[in-house]
């Protein structure tokens, strides 16, 4: 039976899960090829990790779903989950995710501010005070 690896990335809202199985090397995003993916910035962040893993993301078919969030937290989400499913699947590339950048393996834990009351929807702009 085919080893199947799931795996998740979070990038402020977005959401992304990973499906990795035993292929030729097909990337989806959404339903949509890698290939057709835009816009091209963003296709080629999500390619960084099958880039470093060179040959073992040519064995393996990778399907990700993303759901929230802006298109370029998408696209860290979509990364960061690619990139750990690979780590699940190699073990030795752990160790070249991490040197290239770490954020391929850990989630970026930063959130927008929440707004506060009477400051017109800002988060940290300061009230004018009037004395006169």
């Amino acid at each position: 039976m085919p080893k199947i690896i799931n795996s998740s990335g979070k990038r402020k809202r977005a959401i992304a899960r990973a499906t990795l199985k035993p292929g030729k090397g097909i990337v989806k995003i959404n339903n949509q090829l890698l290939d057709t993916y835009q816009p091209e910035l963003y296709k080629m962040r999500i390619q960084e990790p099958l880039i470093l893993a060179g040959e073992d993301a040519g064995k393996v078919d990778i399907i990700v779903n993303i759901h929230g969030g802006g298109i370029a937290s998408q696209a860290d989400a979509a990364r960061l989950a690619i990139g750990r499913a690979l780590v699940r699947q190699s073990k030795k590339l752990e160790k070249i995710f991490l040197n290239y950048d770490r954020q391929l393996l850990v989630a970026d834990v930063r959130r927008k501010e929440m707004r506060k009351p009477n400051r017109h929807g800002k988060a940290r702009a300061k009230r004018q005070k009037s004395y006169r």
